[in-house]
């Protein structure tokens, strides 16, 4: 498999062999189970579904049951395809995958969903420091955009504009992050740096493309 579904547990950091210290973030990566095989002949392409985290049958639809019932399991939280796999890939309903797939020193990619912000004005959004002074008439102007367009021609406001509006809960990809540890007895891969989302999140953890 080229990949496996965690949880963002949260931010420590370890000693490399000189000494020096290192942030790093802990993520409890499976286990996982796979629940679909999709082929080209059934579904027009090549496919791994896999799902991770149990949750209850209370809250899970009939659908939701009888999907994961195929493949031996209790519903699951989150389900991930994956495309892309390794030579002689025989994966079937109700295999396990666990953080094991990895290795210690390799690169892998991380991708999560970023924390809300909500709705945030030009200043903490896109880093614009104002209008300047509060004198000569500048009046509750510090933090406002400024213009945003021309008067009679072209007559709007270009699209792309940077203003205010919704910022964070983005899909993020952050790429070629070093595996620094692998602890399999408790499915935790610690790798080096940040990656996306607050602690508690799931996230998608791919070998480096």
């Amino acid at each position: 498999m080229s990949g496996i579904i965690g949880k963002k547990i949260g931010m420590t950091s370890i000693f490399d062999a000189n000494g020096k210290n290192m942030a790093c973030t802990v993520i409890e990566a499976g286990p996982c189970v796979v629940t679909q095989v999709r082929t080209k002949e059934i579904d027009g392409y090549e496919a791994i579904q896999i799902a991770f985290d149990d949750k209850s049958e209370k809250h899970s639809t009939k659908a939701e049951i009888g999907h994961f019932k195929k493949a031996g399991v209790t519903p699951k939280r989150v389900v991930v395809e994956f495309t892309r796999f390794e030579e002689g890939h025989t994966k079937t309903f109700g295999d396990i995958l666990k953080v094991d797939i990895f290795e210690e020193g390799e690169f892998i990619d991380v991708i999560g969903i970023t924390k809300g912000k909500g709705f945030q004005g030009v200043v903490r959004r896109h880093g614009f420091a104002g209008v300047g002074g509060a004198t000569h008439g500048q009046h509750n102007r510090l933090r406002a955009p400024g213009s945003v367009g021309a008067s009679s021609y072209p007559s709007k406001v270009f699209k792309g504009m940077r203003m205010a509006g919704r910022m964070g809960n983005d899909r993020v990809k952050m790429i070629n992050l070093q595996v620094l540890k692998i602890v399999p007895e408790k499915n935790l891969i610690v790798v080096k740096g940040s990656i996306p989302g607050a602690s508690g999140s799931y996230v998608i953890v791919e070998r480096w493309s």
